[in-house]
This record gives structure tokens, C-alpha cells and sequence, in this order.
């Protein structure tokens, strides 16, 4: 019975070894050839930002930089989907219906409402306003939230009623604020923040999202006990703008990289960039409170946030909580911003305001990482055609526009196994599996041969006592 039992574990021992063995191999196999030979990244397709990377809203805004400033006042899109142009003169209004827009007469151009926002920006500043320049009112409307005093609103009415009767004052419920606490969260000492989208330099993959998330050297993780380390912020603007740059821990972004989540294991391939248009239909991810959408109401805001003035911003009435804090806002798979703040919530409404991708992307020098045009042949790594603004912003009525192409979201937990798994780093453990597993195969030969011989050795006295 003891003879069997010893047995027993000698078969169980040298089972465990060479399934040690079959496991080491098998990691330091995956691990060799996960290692690009050359040291280079993943091939990645590219959008660059660029001055002509369709900053405009395709003949709106040609149109509107052709007539000039002093013969337009902006332009935005129509319920129908075509671009309507603000004009000053009627000579303006039939170049503009020549062009197959739509022109409508007003009384102030856009000098006039620069003016006043250039007038407003250099007045004492007060947290909790903000103002915008409304294309389709042709006012400009300064906006004040419940924390601004009587006596601040009072002295910028009269401020706003000396500038002439096109400059609008409101009382907004809430107040302006950072929505600091995505599509996937960051999290960090600094508090909770979203992924916004992908970026490269073409060596190393950053996350772009919102400047006031964190300063430089805020380290982010993927979870709450901070085991699972996503990277360090590298640079950030913010107040000003309101973008920064965390750059990933390894380098790399990692398969899907051109995704966006919006919930439910669902993602929407980004393909380019642009900026938005004034009444473009547009998405806005975020952790807290998952997909939404709505319209663009203005360009070129400017928020006095607590921390300081924000300015060029994206102002929506898209809502947003505390945690979408630098999630992605996009349409038809189209980049736009990342979420900067705002007021309200998703069960009152509010407004939110985004700063625009394109903006920061110029500024840092960095690159849109995008999925490669369908059949396109396209050489990976090289930059991609920026689509048209026109594609998103003046051919699709606003109401039929959607977030963009979907895909499914990769899982996390068996994406981060397979990357461990390939990880050049477990060379080493897999030799050290497959040296344990040798000993223990060694062991096991060595107490076999070692009861042979005692038996032998039993048997030899026995026979010759």
C-alpha cells in the first residue's frame, strides 16, 4: 500500500513538471515574439491637425471668411441640414444664396460682436460667468450663475448696456464649474477623470483629456486601489484652455486604440477630426453618466470657471455629471472636444462646454490616432485624409445624425491577460516556471533511482546473507 502511494506521487510530480515546462515555453515563446524585432510601435493610422485639417463648416464658413467680418456675422446649420450664413448687406446675402446656401439679414457683424466679448474679457473677472457669441440671435449672451453676487451682476449689466443693445444678460440655475471626478475613468489623487481620445508623436501613444483633471506629473490608474497604473500627465493647459496629456506607462495604447467607449461593451471608431458647427447634432461619452447627446449652441466661448478663465471653448446643450471630466464628444465618428465643465445635470439639463480637439492637437504637435478608411489600401502609419467638414456638419440634417460606426468594446480582463501573457517582461518568469519545473523532474529521477538501489542493495543482502 505504501509502494503505491509513493507511486502515486511520483506520476503526480512529473504530470506538474512537464506542465510547467509545456506553460514556461509558451510564455517565453509569446513573449519573444510579441517583441517588435526593430524596437517600433504598432503600425497606427494617423489624423493630423493641421490649419487644414477642416477647421471650418464647409460653405458656411467659406463663405463667411470670403464676404469678411465686417459683411458677416457666423454661420450655422439649418434644420434641414445646409449651412445658413448671417450677412450685413444684401449683396452679401445673394453671393451667399449663390453659393446654395441660405443668407439671413442682421444688424451686427462680427466685428462688432467681437468687440463687445474683447470689452467683456478685459472688465474684472467673475467667477461664475460666462459669454458667447450667438450666431442665430446675433447677440452676444453673457451668462451668470447662483454664485455671482448682485452687486458683480449689477455692475456687468451696466457694463453690457453701455456696449449697445445687441449684448443679452442671464441668470443660469447652478453653477459653472470643472466636472472634475469618461468614456473610461482615470483616476488619481487629483480626483476622477475620463479618457478622451487616443494621440502619438508617432514614438510614444498619450491619452488626451481635460487640462483642469490634473498637473504635470499627476499619476493615473485604472482602478481605486492604484495597482493598475495607466500613466503620468506630461502636460497640461489649463486655465487658458483646458487640455493635458497623460502619457501611457508602456508607451503604447494598445489594440483599439482609434475606440471610443459608449457603454454597454459598445464602442465608435473615431476616423478624423474637425471642428464643429453651430447647430451640428453631436455625442459626448462619460463614466458617470454614459452616452448623451445634443447641439452645438455656440463656438468661441469664454467660462470664468473658479480656478480661472477658459477661453475658445465649445459651448453645448449636451448634459454632463462630475466624473465625465475630459470624455470624448464626437459625431459620425468624428473627434470634436474633450469635456471641459459646465452647469446642471442629465436630469435637469444644463449646458456643458468642450474644448476643441483640434486646438489642442495643434498646440501639443501631436496626432489623432484613427481606424484606416475602409479598403482604402492606405499604408499604416501614415497620416489619413481628414474627412470633409461638410460630410458631418452640412450634409446630414442635425436630427439624423449619428455618434458614428460601431464596434464592440474589447474586454478588459482578457485584454490585460493576453498583454501580460505577451509581455517581454515574462521572459523571465517563464524560465524561472520552466527551471522549477527541470528540478522538480530532476528530483523526482533522482528518489526513484535512489529506492532502486536500497532495493537492490535489500535484495543482494537477502539473497546472499
Amino acid at each position: 500500500m505504501r509502494h503505491a502511494r509513493r507511486r502515486l506521487v511520483r506520476r503526480v510530480t512529473r504530470l506538474a513538471a512537464v506542465g510547467g515546462l509545456l506553460l514556461g515555453g509558451t510564455m517565453v515563446t509569446r513573449a519573444v515574439a510579441s517583441e517588435p524585432p526593430d524596437g517600433s510601435t504598432d503600425p497606427r493610422t494617423y489624423a493630423a491637425s493641421s490649419a487644414g485639417t477642416g477647421t471650418g463648416t464647409g460653405t458656411g464658413t467659406d463663405l463667411v471668411s470670403r464676404l469678411g467680418s465686417s459683411r458677416t456675422a457666423g454661420t450655422w446649420i439649418g434644420s434641414d441640414g445646409k449651412p445658413v450664413v448671417a450677412v450685413t448687406d444684401e449683396e452679401a446675402a445673394a453671393e451667399v444664396r449663390r453659393a446654395g446656401a441660405e443668407a439671413k439679414m442682421v444688424d451686427h457683424s462680427m466685428d462688432e460682436l467681437k468687440s463687445a466679448t474683447s470689452t467683456l474679457r478685459s472688465a474684472p473677472r467673475v467667477a461664475g460667468t460666462a459669454w458667447v457669441m450667438d450666431y442665430r440671435s446675433n447677440e452676444v449672451v453673457v451668462r451668470g450663475d447662483s454664485t455671482v453676487s448682485a452687486a458683480d451682476w449689477s455692475r456687468m449689466t451696466k457694463l453690457a448696456d453701455g456696449m449697445g443693445g445687441f449684448v443679452r444678460m442671464e441668470r443660469t440655475e447652478g453653477t459653472f464649474t470643472t466636472r472634475l471626478n469618461g468614456a473610461l475613468p482615470l483616476l488619481s489623487t487629483a480626483g476622477r477623470c475620463s479618457a478622451g481620445f487616443n494621440v502619438t508623436d508617432g514614438e510614444r501613444d498619450f491619452i488626451l483629456t481635460a487640462g483642469h483633471c490634473g498637473p504635470d506629473g499627476s499619476v493615473w490608474f485604472a482602478d481605486n486601489r492604484g495597482t493598475q497604473q495607466i500613466g503620468r500627465t506630461v502636460k497640461q493647459n489649463f486655465p487658458g484652455a483646458d487640455y493635458s496629456l497623460v502619457e501611457y506607462a508602456s508607451g503604447d495604447a494598445g489594440a483599439g486604440a482609434e475606440v471610443v467607449s459608449i457603454g454597454d461593451g459598445k464602442g465608435v471608431r473615431i476616423t478624423g477630426l474637425a471642428d464643429p458647427a453651430v447647430g451640428q447634432r453631436v455625442f459626448r461619452s462619460g463614466s458617470t453618466s454614459g452616452l448623451r447627446d445634443g447641439e452645438v449652441t455656440a463656438v468661441d466661448a469664454t467660462v470664468n470657471y473658479p480656478e480661472g478663465t477658459v477661453t475658445g471653448l465649445i459651448e453645448t446643450n449636451v448634459c454632463a455629471e462630475p466624473g465625465d471630466s475630459g470624455g470624448p464628444m464626437f459625431s459620425e465618428g468624428i473627434a470634436l472636444g474633450v469635456t471641459s465643465g459646465g452647469s446642471g445635470d442629465c436630469n435637469a439639463g444644463g449646458t456643458t462646454f468642450f474644448q476643441p480637439v483640434t486646438k489642442a492637437l495643434d498646440s501639443l504637435g501631436m496626432k489623432l490616432i484613427v481606424a484606416a478608411p475602409s479598403g482604402s489600401g492606405q499604408q499604416s502609419g501614415s497620416p489619413a485624409p481628414t474627412p470633409s467638414a461638410s460630410a458631418t456638419q452640412s450634409a446630414i440634417a442635425p436630427g439624423a445624425a449619428s455618434p458614428g460606426s460601431s464596434t464592440p468594446i474589447i474586454d478588459v480582463d482578457a485584454s490585460t491577460l493576453l498583454s501580460r501573457l505577451a509581455d517581454p517582461k515574462n521572459v523571465g518568469p517563464g524560465l524561472l516556471v520552466i527551471a522549477g519545473s527541470m528540478v522538480a523532474l530532476v528530483a523526482t529521477r533522482f528518489i526513484r533511482a535512489e529506492q532502486d538501489r536500497k532495493a537492490y542493495r535489500r535484495y543482494y543482502s537477502a539473497t546472499w546473507s
